[in-house]
């Protein structure tokens, strides 16, 4: 699976259905990311704004008052969802597509330059925090760096299927992360909980409470790890670097 293309994909289509450049927000990031990791076909992603869009073109053209304009991906996720189911009633009995690592277009050289990166990024993020005395996070980003570097020098001499990477990745971000919540004081982790609700607030009726949940947990991850300048591990940010 080609991560970045499945994020810019989703951001062209969404683009060009609203008829004008709208930068996806933190909310919209999130949404993606809870489809990525749903295994969501980016062909039902798709399929769900558009029939989201002819919709509310449909509206539009007979509504008697300018209806309002769609400013988030998230008013598109009902109709996802019912793309998505729509697509496995029609592949039940079908077979699955082989698919072949090469397809990636992630060379083995590329992804352990992006590892290396990322580990340098980790330690220019702590280095002014670990001067300044003892951190609250403690050693776990200084072993994750160096953890990256192992993994990069692994993929230069023995590769590892990118899936099984991928899953190793994520496991270091989730301890990055649980690092994150530990460190950060209460009141900042209330108010950026607070800006998540506000920001779903017009989409909760669109959502199931699980999805809202998800998406929430998004939010806050992706808000941490930026303000303490520390880089998304998962190869879907390959295409970002």
């Amino acid at each position: 699976m080609n991560y970045f293309h499945y994020f810019s994909e989703i951001e062209e289509r969404f683009q060009r259905r609203r008829g004008s450049i709208l930068m996806l927000s933190t909310l919209d990031w999130a949404l993606i990311e809870t489809w990525r990791d749903a295994g969501i076909p980016l062909e039902a992603v798709l399929r769900g704004i558009d029939s989201a869009f002819d919709k509310y073109d449909a509206k539009q053209a007979t509504a008697k008052s300018r209806t309002r304009k769609v400013n988030g991906l998230a008013w598109c996720a009902q109709a996802v969802m019912q793309a998505t189911e729509e697509m496995q009633e029609a592949a039940t009995g079908m077979a699955k597509p082989e698919t072949r690592e090469q397809e990636t277009g992630f060379e083995h050289d590329h992804v352990a330059a992006f590892l290396e990166q990322n580990a340098t990024a980790i330690e220019a993020a702590i280095a002014p925090k670990q001067s300044a005395g003892p951190w609250a996070m403690g050693p776990g980003p200084s072993s994750t760096a160096q953890r990256l570097r192992e993994l990069a020098s692994q993929m230069r001499n023995t590769p590892i299927p990118l899936d099984d990477l991928d899953r190793t990745l994520t496991v270091l971000e989730e301890k990055l992360f649980a690092a994150l919540l530990q460190a950060t004081p209460e009141d900042e982790l209330v108010a950026l909980r607070a800006q998540a609700d506000r920001e779903l607030a017009p989409y909760r009726s669109k959502m199931q409470a699980v999805q809202l949940r998800q998406i929430q947990q998004q939010f806050l991850h992706k808000r941490l790890m930026e303000s303490h300048n520390l880089p998304r591990l998962s190869l879907f940010y390959m295409g970002h670097s």
